[in-house]
């Protein structure tokens, strides 16, 4: 039952053009090696190793660094013990109006403290600037050597310079060591990041993360077992480039390192404009959707890889959306504002508030620190 499922899954007929076979491709010329399913299955221990290396980093490179910089962990205050409340708290963070009446006359709290309670665990939740510069350092520490190494093969790769060269003769193309390390490398990493998803920092774009993270894991497992690695390895680099600008436009904010995060978050800006809605589309998906058309036909896989891509497409446009508000305020406003993928609650809304309730004639002034900008959002990924 097992086998015949697996030969139905990986039917000649729907992953290779017409005319080719599984069986083909088992059989490579002496000194060539052709891309295997099996070897693909390394990066699942590879995975966990990543995700090993990355505590290691955070501990002993990260951490360090933070301290350097100054940025501490931070303690939060701690709400007061109310069983009660707690219970409620972990089905519902943000109470509505007539819980809070109902728990005011239950507790016989005043409304007011109550939700300052509820605040006040909230952000017991939040994780720390510290944690914040260790998963970004991390990123960018990945990201910068991952991309230098692609682009140091890709660069004296003749498909680099014209896409056609990706679909001839294919799928009997020759692996290179590089582009076997390149797609092992990504794909331990993608799936180190499924595992953490969970745990690291929440934010609002969470299930817009996961459908990228599945998108991106499908397509480099698939791609790899019926050899697109020539697209394929341009695809992750070209995703790698503009995710280094923006980890470290984030690791500068968290520095406190103003100018440097706006400068670097244009930048970044730009560049996912080039990389993304440039070469990404008019470079590589009409390579895909209109050379292999034309030089190896269409096949069933065939609409399988472009309507992933597209999917990244869309993703990015909706990226995109969000990026260049925040840019857009950086440049005509001086700083980077509040990432509106971020869903770390700030106290501030409330206390703002309260303040404007119990003094209305009093003007409110922001401190000197306030010009921090809380850039929490993550690309990544790809």
């Amino acid at each position: 039952m097992s086998s015949s499922l697996y030969d139905w899954f990986w039917s000649d007929r729907f992953w290779l053009p017409e005319n080719v076979s599984w069986a083909d491709l088992e059989h490579p010329p002496p000194g060539v090696e052709y891309p295997r399913l099996r070897h693909i299955l390394y990066a699942f221990p590879l995975a966990v190793g990543v995700f090993l290396l990355r505590q290691l980093f955070e501990r002993l490179v990260a951490k360090p660094c933070a301290h350097i910089l100054q940025i501490q962990a931070g303690v939060p205050r701690r709400a007061q013990s109310n069983a009660v409340l707690e219970r409620l708290y972990q089905s519902k963070a943000c109470p509505d109006s007539r819980q809070l009446d109902g728990l005011s006359k239950q507790l016989d709290w005043d409304v007011r403290k109550i939700q300052r309670w509820f605040r006040v665990r909230r952000n017991q939740d939040r994780p720390s600037t510290q944690k914040k510069f260790c998963e970004s350092m991390w990123r960018f520490t990945f990201y910068l050597a991952i991309f230098i190494y692609a682009i140091r093969y890709l660069w004296v790769s003749p498909w680099m310079w014209d896409t056609r060269q990706c679909w001839y003769n294919y799928p009997f193309q020759p692996q290179t060591p590089g582009q076997y390390n390149h797609y092992v490398a990504e794909l331990a990493f993608y799936w180190s990041l499924m595992f953490s998803q969970f745990t690291d920092i929440k934010r609002k774009d969470f299930l817009i993360m996961l459908v990228h993270h599945l998108a991106t894991i499908v397509l480099i497992t698939f791609s790899y077992a019926n050899n697109m690695l020539r697209a394929g390895t341009m695809v992750m680099c070209l995703h790698d480039a503009s995710d280094i600008f923006l980890e470290a436009a984030k690791l500068a904010n968290y520095a406190k390192y103003q100018r440097l995060c706006d400068g670097l978050f244009v930048v970044f800006s730009i560049s996912f404009f080039i990389t993304r809605l440039v070469f990404f589309p008019f470079w590589i998906v009409s390579s895909v959707l209109f050379e292999s058309w034309e030089i190896v036909g269409p096949y069933q896989a065939w609409w399988l890889f472009n309507g992933l891509l597209l999917v990244l497409q869309t993703l990015h446009i909706i990226w995109f959306y969000l990026i260049s508000r925040i840019a857009v305020k950086a440049i005509f406003k001086g700083k980077v504002s509040k990432d509106d993928r971020s869903d770390i609650e700030s106290s501030s809304d409330e206390e703002v508030h309260s303040s404007s309730s119990k003094n209305p004639g009093q003007s409110l002034k922001p401190k000197d620190g306030s010009r921090t900008a809380n850039l929490n959002g993550d690309t990544h990924e790809h």
